[in-house]
């Protein structure tokens, strides 16, 4: 069997890509983990809720509810596609075998860059925590992007050394995840609390308007969105897992539940804790999380929290890199990508597409030097809005089989429930992807940087449609699906 690394006289490029298969090493508990650590108590909160206090106030967290129950629906429905279609590579392997080869390829060109800007994203919060641990108030933009450079560095190549060092560190930030939310959300709420309860069914006040549904409220929705991302990731090493059909969209489902509970629970422990929400809305504050430890704990302890938080942060780039590279390692083997001879290669012992891995890290070690105000938000909300769409293409496959009377289901499925819930699922990513995408001075700037999220997607479509062109220019004729039928719970029979 080929390591990705023979020479060209000792096989064709062809015939290695369909020899290329990833080596089992993951079980339930350790994919649970990953997808644990993908989805991130720590990131989902931690890292929009200046943002979302700024727009919304602390009535914000009536907005989580409404989007873990809608992605609750998304997970449930890929889980029952990801049951029958165990392949690496999650939403693109999903989309292309419930539709066809084009619709795949769109899929995962969303899915890549979605994923790949949200490690931009990372890279930059754990720069910021880990300079709060250090004390460093005083860097340039342009120095935190080298500290987010460095960083990039460290979690690439621990993605790179093998499975069990990541393994053991997605272990260790599941007990920062629980420190820094569930220990920390019981000690404020038991002993700093100064707000009612009453706070949260306030609107967003004098500062941003106060209609809940037609204004900042919808908007918090949109910056929820980032809270509830990344339980696919179980999906994207299912040819790395034993039992996958079973165990994988067990892991998407349960990780997701798990989150969404503990991410409601420190964030209402934030609203009720934070010492002025009218400061941080005028923006005044500009970190309430800092202000928030700072204020009932003191610095030093903030700092020991910040520590904490960078785990976490570092833990989430972790998987995040690994789901997103198995994307791009199965566009690889199919031969659908510019540059796949390269991108399939594998290590030798451990088989890990150590190329692949390299190719993100240097984009999300390139995109935190863009030097503008809006920057952080933007990326946000675009890797949402990446997310949304590779969720929504998969979604709507099963829709259309469903609609058709061809749908036939995995070892876990939904029974009666699947068109109910494929349905609902498909009318919330629609919302979703439209509010998000919507332009709003408060997240993007004013002017043309409003709509600087529409044509940051409206450009990578263009350039989407140009190279399948490319991939395409013959039919496809020369695409390879790889020996896919030797796959432990893969039945391509019917496609």
């Amino acid at each position: 069997m080929s390591t990705g690394t023979s020479t060209p006289g000792s096989m064709g490029a062809d015939e290695a890509s369909n020899h290329l298969t990833l080596s089992r090493g993951f079980d339930f508990r350790a994919i649970f983990a990953l997808t644990f650590s993908d989805i991130s108590p720590i990131v989902s909160i931690y890292t929009v809720f200046g943002i979302i206090v700024y727009i919304c106030g602390a009535g914000f967290w009536w907005a989580m509810p409404i989007v873990l129950g809608g992605q609750l629906l998304v997970a449930a429905t890929l889980g029952d596609v990801a049951s029958k279609f165990p392949l690496a590579g999650s939403v693109y392997q999903w989309s292309r075998y419930l539709v066809n080869a084009r619709y795949g390829w769109f899929t995962a060109w969303a899915y890549i860059w979605g994923l790949t800007i949200a490690l931009a994203t990372l890279a930059l919060g754990s720069a910021n925590f880990l300079l709060g641990v250090l004390n460093i108030t005083t860097l340039s933009h342009f120095q935190t992007a080298l500290v987010a450079l460095a960083l990039t560095v460290f979690a690439s190549a621990v993605n790179i050394a093998g499975r069990q060092i990541l393994k053991w560190f997605f272990y260790v930030s599941i007990v920062a995840e629980v420190l820094c939310s569930v220990v920390l959300g019981t000690v404020l709420l038991v002993a700093y609390r100064v707000n009612p309860i009453s706070v949260i069914f306030h609107s967003a006040g004098a500062t941003h308007g106060s209609a809940y549904f037609f204004g900042p409220f919808i908007a918090a929705i949109s910056v929820a969105g980032w809270s509830f991302l990344g339980f696919e990731a179980a999906g994207s090493v299912a040819e790395e897992v034993d039992s996958p059909g079973r165990q994988v969209p067990k892991a998407i489902f349960f990780s997701l539940l798990g989150v969404g509970a503990i991410v409601l629970y420190i964030s209402l422990a934030l609203c009720l804790s934070i010492p002025n929400i009218g400061d941080v809305m005028s923006g005044a504050v500009a970190s309430p999380i800092a202000a928030v430890l700072t204020t009932h704990f003191g610095a030093s302890t903030a700092r020991a929290f910040q520590l904490l938080f960078l785990i976490g942060f570092l833990a989430s780039f972790m998987a995040v890199q690994a789901a997103v590279t198995r994307c791009i390692w199965a566009n690889a083997r199919d031969r659908v990508l510019p540059a796949s001879n390269w991108l399939l290669k594998l290590t030798k012992h451990e088989k890990l597409p150590y190329n692949a891995v390299i190719f993100t890290g240097v984009i999300a070690a390139a995109l935190p030097f863009i030097n503008d105000p809006k920057i952080y938000g933007t990326l946000i909300n675009f890797t949402s809005a990446g997310f949304f769409v590779a969720y929504a293409l998969p979604v709507f496959g099963a829709l259309w089989l469903r609609t058709k009377g061809k749908w036939q289901a995995g070892p876990w499925t939904l029974g009666t429930w699947g068109p109910l819930v494929t349905w609902a699922a498909s009318v919330w990513l629609v919302f979703e992807i439209v509010n998000i995408l919507w332009p709003r001075a408060e997240l993007y700037g004013s002017g043309f940087l409003a709509w600087s999220a529409i044509y940051m997607v409206l450009g990578l479509a263009l350039l989407g449609f140009v190279i399948q062109a490319w991939v395409f220019r013959d039919g496809g004729r020369h695409i390879r699906q790889g020996n896919l039928e030797g796959i432990e719970g893969v039945d391509l029979s019917n496609h």
